[in-house]
């Protein structure tokens, strides 16, 4: 299998499908385009959790772990109250990288109120960077849930931000004096200051209270992957217009130097939701900040498709991500 997610006839057939011994308490367990699993407490109650690992890259490690887990509960609905941590380096880690890794993860755990819980850490033979899985914990109402599979015919499709976000900064902060060799230090600059947008927790919010039935934060396979997982979680259709997908020059800038699809690019810190009322979503969104646009809707059956002017295409489900053509 090549670098990155496991396709998905390979996920249900190796994981998913050998799954299943199930307990009542689990409200939502595995399943295509699902982040999150959902734990039934006392009364209304339940808890969420989410686990990733931050393999693409050792630049801003401890940012991209605790925000990708956290984004995931968020997209769910929840409040995020904490992460558990295992940290795994290779040999020859100094002791001063390890303490730096946790400042960074201690700092954006207090810009969002989230603890961090416990977890392992240690350093083996068996990996050649460090690699740093979190899994979140996070509280909801059980009648609160979002979940990805919410999508339903009719209804429109809301995206925040970027495409390509996470996967544009990572490049950007990995090759930048290969990069430099064509564009000025100010543009690099500026595609690196892109994962400052990474957190998805204040359009979850707006969106939670304005009332949506599917979110998804974008990660890997890009745009078009994480589209495939609404459709295929939601058992529904969508067509959608290129053009109203939102890029930034920075992204189209270094897809094109790297020869890469943008749409295919890691793109965490971007949000797919799916409402009712998309429009008065989008004015609530711009209203606090946040760069948002109506780019689709939904349909019955399972064809999903993307419009670029007279051309019709159908998405496939997710390949490996673009990144790993270049990190």
């Amino acid at each position: 299998m090549k670098i990155g997610k496991i396709p998905e006839t390979a996920l249900k057939r190796a994981v998913l499908n050998q799954i299943g011994h199930r307990r009542t308490e689990v409200l939502v367990g595995p399943a295509i385009g699902e982040d999150c699993s959902v734990i039934a407490v006392d009364n209304d109650d339940a808890f969420i959790l989410s686990t990733d690992p931050i393999t693409g890259t050792v630049y801003d490690i401890g940012k991209l772990a605790v925000h990708i887990t956290a984004n995931d509960i968020a997209s769910s609905g929840a409040d995020v109250i904490g992460i558990m941590l295992s940290i795994l380096l290779p040999e020859g880690t100094q002791e001063a990288e390890l303490k730096a890794m946790m400042q960074d993860i201690e700092g954006e755990c207090k810009k969002l109120n989230l603890e961090i819980l416990g977890g392992h850490t240690e350093v083996t033979k068996a990996v050649n960077q460090p690699i740093v899985t979190v899994t979140g914990v996070g509280r909801i109402k059980q009648s609160e849930i979002i979940k990805t599979g919410g999508a339903k015919p009719g209804q429109e499709i809301v995206m925040t931000k970027w495409a390509g976000l996470e996967g544009t900064a990572i490049i950007a902060t990995e090759k930048e004096q290969e990069l430099l060799t064509k564009y000025t230090p100010s543009f690099i600059e500026g595609a690196k200051s892109m994962i400052d947008d990474i957190s998805v927790l204040p359009e979850s919010r707006i969106a939670k209270e304005f009332g949506v039935t599917s979110m998804h934060d974008v990660t890997e396979g890009g745009i078009f992957g994480a589209l495939w997982e609404i459709g295929s979680a939601s058992n529904v259709g969508l067509e959608v217009d290129l053009k109203k997908i939102t890029l930034k020059q920075e992204t189209v800038e270094i897809c094109e130097f790297y020869d890469l699809n943008p749409y295919m690019l890691i793109s965490s810190g971007c949000m797919l939701i799916v409402t009712d009322r998309a429009n008065q979503l989008v004015d609530k969104l711009h209203e606090a900040g946040i760069k948002a646009a109506v780019i689709g809707h939904i349909t019955e059956g399972n064809d999903r498709i993307i419009k670029n002017g007279e051309e019709r295409r159908y998405l496939e489900p997710s390949k490996s991500d673009e990144l790993y053509k270049v990190i």
